[in-house]
């Protein structure tokens, strides 16, 4: 078949599917589904309004009185336009984006847009290869913005280090948006030419780019803005997000699972100037917020629950996060608009009774439709299950004679202070041995540091989930116990492990680039769960997540004492100590 031949039959079945939607809208022919006597939100106008909602090849195409093929009476409920998650990476769930699709969907969740730099992280650009391939035809729509910081610093040791020429090809595909959250922000301050370059890169394929600088003022704002960052979702206090906001950034209110900002940002949701330049986000979700609590509705109904006007809560949650992303088709119900719907209770609770993705019905009755898990093609099936390149360690891979610094922990933060050197554990003092072990190359780097607030008493604990590099991070009582914890995280390809006296009390494979499980949320979740309580049974505090807390210790882009595998840095100063 010629090309002239092909691109003609396209056409002709584009033109007969528009030719039947248009008949469908002027009445001349039968809905696939109408939504009848539906309440709407109006997110052009504010209101709520009662009609039928006509759909057609996947698109609303009418409002009004209408006939369908199959009709679905919504009297008594509210159609709401389905659910944005405007910034999220998808491996913070810990499961496959197959099972993060069914865990959310009953939450009215529709799309996402995500930012895989936690497996790119690891695999490199393979890493964003297999989260396409991953999410492709998923009932979510799963978006893309590609990585800009792998790794975070130059301080760092990752799988990868990639530069404009290794991502400039992804812009180009139909479901990248643009560039991801640029940590990097002294980068773009210090006018570094590889950092910029990514930036350029981006716009010149007329897309987007996300920012991430906390507490950025000033100058220094307008440096950073100037050169082509167009929002924000590291806010945690409205005069951060007024600052920002005022020279134009669009602010993404983040409530997660590490970070939760919506209740200080709420004077922006509830302000008729500001709320139109935000959107909500939810950056990390783990499995037992996302099976407790949910995901955007979640935010919602938190939001409703603290003063914020139910409709101005939906135009925030779907139509202000499309509208920034150029998403024309999708975040309300109007003609032409994708029949993604969210259908609730109420304005109040947020309690999502059914969902319907392109006016297929995916959620109802507490049951999600099945769908196929996509195809991933096999190279990139066996990598992502094979990122673990270490030796087997001892106990004296752990030793450590000379004295190191002590990282200490702030309660309820993620910032850390510098509490001095130790040369030795010790427990009295809640004193603990910390190590990162580098994983990806067999580099044999192994940084030693010491840890105070974390209050283990006896074993150890390690994660391969440690940002954003994601080598092995582990901290201990004994240098035996730290020898078998990260052994076993390799054995098992990744994930999570208490271990004491050389014996396993709990664990978590993440065999997914040692990130995320294959298993279902349900199970992951009790996994996890149980491995918590054997965490706090070693003296960890309750009011501790153990392996959050511990992920973000060698995360060298956040003040002010961190943890990498070539041992303990000050982020601030960008030198070791």
């Amino acid at each position: 078949m010629s090309y002239t031949e092909t691109w003609s039959g396209m056409i002709n079945r584009k033109l007969i599917t528009k030719l039947h939607i248009i008949d469908v809208a002027a009445g001349r022919e039968k809905a696939d589904l109408v939504l009848k006597n539906a309440t709407y939100v109006n997110v052009f106008s504010g209101e709520l309004e009662t009609q039928d909602i006509a759909v057609a090849e996947g698109l609303i195409v009418g409002l009004g009185e209408y006939e369908g093929k199959t009709e679905v009476d919504m009297t008594g409920k509210v159609v709401c336009p389905g659910f944005i998650d405007a910034h999220i990476h998808l491996e913070s769930s810990l499961v496959s984006p197959t099972e993060f699709a069914r865990a959310v969907i009953p939450h009215g969740t529709t799309t996402v847009i995500t930012d895989p730099h936690e497996i790119t992280n690891v695999m490199g650009t393979d890493g964003i290869d297999y989260m396409l391939a991953a999410t492709e035809g998923l009932p979510v729509d799963t978006l893309f913005m590609v990585p800009s910081c792998v790794p975070a610093s130059p301080m760092d040791e990752s799988g990868a280090n990639l530069d404009y020429r290794d991502i400039d090809s992804f812009f180009n595909h139909p479901r990248v948006l643009g560039l991801a959250e640029m940590m990097n922000f002294p980068g773009v301050l210090s006018a570094d030419s590889e950092t910029v370059a990514k930036i350029v890169a981006s716009q010149a394929h007329h897309k987007k780019i996300d920012g991430h600088a906390p507490g950025l003022a000033g100058k220094d704002l307008n440096a950073y803005i100037a050169a082509g960052v167009y929002s924000d979702h590291e806010c945690a206090d409205v005069e951060d997000a007024l600052n920002k906001l005022r020279l134009g950034q669009f602010i993404m209110i983040r409530d997660g699972t590490a970070a939760r900002n919506l209740e200080a940002l709420m004077p922006l949701v509830k302000s008729p100037k500001y709320f139109d330049r935000c959107m909500f986000c939810t950056d990390d979700k783990h499995p037992s917020d996302l099976l407790e609590k949910g995901h955007m509705d979640y935010i919602c109904r938190e939001a409703v629950r603290m003063g914020a006007d139910p409709i101005q809560v939906v135009q925030i949650a779907c139509l202000h996060a499309a509208r920034y992303f150029l998403l024309n088709n999708r975040g309300a119900i109007a003609p032409g608009y994708l029949a993604d719907f969210a259908i609730v209770e109420d304005l109040k609770d947020f309690h999502v009774v059914s969902v319907y993705k392109k006016g297929h019905l995916v959620y109802d009755n507490g049951q999600v439709d099945d769908f196929a898990r996509p195809f991933v093609p096999s190279h990139l099936y066996a990598q992502a299950h094979n990122t673990f390149h270490l030796p087997v360690l001892s106990a004296a891979d752990f030793a450590e004679s000379r004295r190191k610094a002590v990282i200490g922990m702030i309660d309820g933060q993620i910032i850390t202070e510098d509490k001095g050197y130790a040369e030795e554990v010790d427990l009295e003092n809640d004193i603990l041995k910390m190590a990162v072990v580098e994983r990806h190359k067999n580099t044999r780097h192994i940084g030693i540091g010491y840890l105070k607030g974390y209050g283990l008493k006896s074993g150890a604990v390690a994660t391969s989930v440690s940002h954003d590099s994601h080598n092995i991070i582990c901290v201990g009582a004994t240098d035996e116990d730290m020898a078998f914890a990260v052994n076993r995280i390799a054995e098992n390809k990744g994930g999570i492990v208490v271990v004491r006296d050389g014996q396993i009390l709990a664990e978590l494979p993440l065999e997914i680039a040692g990130l995320m499980s294959d298993k279902p949320l349900t199970e992951v979740n009790d996994l996890l769960e149980n491995a918590k309580a054997a965490a706090h049974s070693l003296g960890i505090g309750k009011g501790i997540d153990p392996f959050m807390t511990l992920s973000f210790m060698a995360l060298p882009v956040i003040p002010t004492l961190r943890l990498t595998t070539r041992g303990v840095i000050d982020v601030n100063t960008q030198q070791y100590v």
